[in-house]
């Protein structure tokens, strides 16, 4: 936990660094169930550095971090050269991975330069800001009905598919994939069916429009039968899909949310669990930011979910 160190964000002063707290463990410590044996209460909050490597250059970060809450509160610029050698530590990662640790170094470094009436210049507070979402063009209103003429039966079963099936699939339904089929194209007819959900009426489905936070697969799972136990939008048999119908949502071309998806769903969901594990192990997502489909575990880090139902005929 923390050694005591302080510092100054701004108006904010932060009394206690937590040293231990990494990017890997914020999943099991804030959002999964049965993780939070380090949190007192949900208005704790815990304050932690880390590498951000998502954009060009990597930079140091400061994050207060609590219960369902996350807020990047501060970018110390620390010497590009110590940045660098700390994520070349971390090995070869996962494209989806791209949040580190930081060393021994970068913890000597803040130390001596920034902490304890340290040089407040280095000290780039973040402020936040509030932004609301755009959903995108209005969709025309769905009328009721399950198709518009054109109807595809995807496969919709829960299946443990290998790498080779997985391509093979892409394929064959000819959905967009920036690795196995960046030419390809899922042409889906979406309606507005209201409560958060959209209608898809090329594939029979009815989706969330947002979705599940992050979490477990099983916590996941523990989410579906809650949220079909109260009937979300009035309905009861919501559940994941299949990989084929997660990945006939992916559109060959990103929106203004970075994502290769329709601007009607949100963003908030960047990759999401599908019903199907991965022969010989693990468990399949697609990845909207990244336009594809992926294998990881199905623990840490966890997945969103956006979860769908077929439309009776």
């Amino acid at each position: 936990m923390g050694m005591f160190h302080s510092m100054k964000v701004g108006d904010l002063t932060i009394d206690s660094i937590d040293w231990e707290m990494t990017p890997e463990w914020t999943f099991g410590t804030f959002e999964s169930w049965g993780g939070r044996e380090r949190i007192r209460n949900n208005n704790e909050r815990i304050y932690y550095f880390y590498i951000d490597n998502w954009g060009d250059e990597p930079k140091l970060c400061l994050m207060e971090r609590g219960v369902k809450h996350a807020r990047i509160i501060a970018e110390i610029k620390a010497p590009a050269e110590l940045v660098e050698r700390c994520v070349d530590g971390q090995g070869e990662a996962a494209f989806y991975e791209r949040t580190f640790a930081i060393d021994e170094s970068v913890r000597t470094w803040l130390i001596e330069h920034v902490l304890d009436n340290g040089d407040a210049s280095l000290v780039r507070p973040i402020k936040e800001v509030v932004v609301i979402e755009d959903m995108g063009r209005s969709l025309p209103l769905w009328d009721g009905t399950r198709d518009a003429g054109d109807l595809i039966a995807l496969p919709a079963e829960s299946a443990a598919l290998t790498d080779e099936q997985v391509a093979d699939l892409i394929t064959s339904w000819n959905f967009f994939d920036a690795e196995h089929n960046p030419g390809g194209r899922f042409v889906n007819h979406l309606h507005d069916s209201g409560q958060r959900t959209i209608v898809d009426q090329r594939t029979g489905l009815m989706w969330q429009s947002s979705g599940l936070d992050i979490a477990s697969i099983r916590s996941i799972n523990r989410s579906i039968v809650e949220l079909n136990r109260v009937g979300f939008a009035g309905y009861h048999d919501w559940r994941l899909p299949s990989l084929a119908e997660a990945m006939s949502l992916l559109e060959p071309i990103q929106n203004d949310k970075d994502l290769y998806l329709d601007s009607n769903f949100s963003g908030e969901q960047p990759f999401i669990f599908v019903a199907g594990q991965r022969h010989p192990g693990g468990y399949w997502f697609v990845d909207f930011k990244q336009g594809r489909a992926f294998w990881s575990s199905g623990t840490i880090p966890g997945g969103f979910g956006r979860l769908c139902r077929t439309l009776s005929p």
